[in-house]
């Protein structure tokens, strides 16, 4: 098997595991933990993850305690098995608890610690080494390496393929909407309302996506390019910092595009490097896994792959219907709004309800749920199962619904006469929401 130095991998874990331990108790600081997942009366959980329910009060606080001492000991590499089989768990159920919470990076942090399970990113600059250095390496098998940087480089270019868009490219939509609302900002915020500036930022944010991978893959580009990725990721942060933590854990996850040398001068500067070097370290080993490893990087690599193209299965303007639209790295790409006000009758359709959606729903979730079909209907089912509760017979569920999508004019978004609480939720097409071309305004 070929091998290569466990030093960028080495890195990776340390890196990866202090970005999530502080991003975790920025978390709690700013009382998310309360209110996205404590104080809200419904969740919109995901397709099949029903059961994927919050833990009350105390215990979402006791996850999250749980997860960020796991993102610590993975950062030591101190019992890293244990450590970052919990971090996956823990990390991906909270996820899954809310739709609405959904993120790009939030998506990419779980696949990453789901292949870190597999990866012995402990053998070297760890606790568990200090503590048994016959497990210690300096070589890791190559894929070991691959594999993360195949997963940066997914990213990258699906991000890159889904800004080749007319509203992206040819209107420099959503930057042209964006963009003003930065005029504040001290020497460039003058600019902002410069029709080129939003065509700049449109037209390099796609050319940086679809090509940086490439450049960081060549040893006599990769100091440039990863220049690149310095700028272009604290621009993002500096101008759109609703994005949260993404550019952060991008800067530090494209240095594994770096040598096994530069990674060793990177560790060089931990303080027990020099005591490493008086221990003993076995250079030779022969590694050994099983044969479903091979096989089961094929079905991944598929995976990821065919997951952003699923979109190709619906019909109409994925934009406007969203389907297909999560997990394909589609990052910062419209600026969606919408307003959903629903009533329901009773079977006889005499009594009807005008619904509060305050009453149910917190600001973030109203926000979200108003332009997303699979929402709508969840929301829509919830409606219908909580009047049931107050005596009203067979409750129907209809919704109007209007949605304006990067500066074009508000339009009716789905069929209000259609009963919301019958139809089915599921993976196909959603026959109810009207397609974009043909919604009236």
């Amino acid at each position: 098997m070929t091998v290569t130095r466990i030093a960028p991998l080495v890195t990776f874990r340390i890196t990866f595991g202090l970005l999530m331990f502080f991003s975790l108790l920025r978390f709690w600081w700013r009382g998310w933990v309360t209110s996205v997942y404590v104080e809200p009366k419904f969740h919109f959980t995901y397709m099949g993850f029903d059961w994927v329910q919050p833990l009350g009060n105390t215990g979402m606080h006791l996850l999250f305690l749980v997860i960020t001492l796991a993102a610590l000991l993975v950062a030591l590499g101190w019992f890293y098995r244990v450590a970052i089989v919990v971090f996956f768990l823990g990390f991906t159920y909270v996820e899954l608890i809310d739709v609405t919470t959904y993120l790009n990076h939030y998506y990419f942090i779980s696949l990453v610690a789901f292949i870190m399970i597999w990866l012995p990113a402990n053998r070297d600059y760890s606790i568990d080494a200090w503590r048994r250095p016959e497990i210690r390496r300096e070589e890791t098998p190559r894929w070991t390496i691959g594999i993360l940087r195949f997963q940066m480089a997914i990213v990258y270019v699906f991000a890159g393929l889904a800004k080749l868009n007319s509203d992206w490219l040819l209107r420099a939509e959503p930057m042209k909407t964006w963009l003003p609302a930065r005029s504040h900002l001290p020497v460039v915020g003058q600019f902002m309302y410069e029709e080129w500036v939003a065509y700049l930022f449109s037209w390099f944010g796609a050319a940086y996506d679809l090509f940086i991978v490439f450049f960081l893959l060549n040893k006599k580009s990769r100091p440039i390019a990863y220049g690149f990725v310095l700028i272009f990721h604290i621009a993002t942060a500096v101008f759109f910092p609703g994005i949260g933590m993404f550019p952060y854990v991008m800067i530090v996850s494209s240095l594994i595009f770096f040598s096994g040398e530069f990674h060793e001068k990177l560790l060089s500067y931990l303080p027990f490097y020099k005591n490493r070097l008086l221990s003993q370290l076995q250079t030779s080993y022969n590694y050994r896994y099983p044969r479903f490893i091979t096989a089961a990087i094929i079905i991944y690599a598929f995976a990821q792959v065919l997951i952003p193209l699923r979109f190709l299965l619906y019909p109409g303007h994925l934009f406007w219907n969203e389907e297909g639209y999560r997990f394909s790295w589609r990052v910062m790409l419209m600026e969606k709004s919408g307003a959903a006000y629903f009533t329901v009758k009773d079977k006889s359709g005499q009594e009807f309800y005008t619904v509060n959606n305050k009453e149910f729903l917190t600001p973030l979730q109203e926000k979200m749920m108003s332009t997303q079909p699979d929402m709508i209907l969840k929301y829509a089912h919830y409606l219908a199962a909580e009047y049931a509760k107050k005596g009203i017979t067979e409750p129907k569920v209809y919704g109007e619904v209007y949605v304006s999508l990067n500066g074009s004019r508000s339009a009716l978004f789905i069929d209000s006469t259609v009963n919301l609480a019958a139809q089915k939720q599921g993976w196909g097409h959603y026959a109810w929401v009207l397609q974009k071309e043909t919604s009236k305004n």
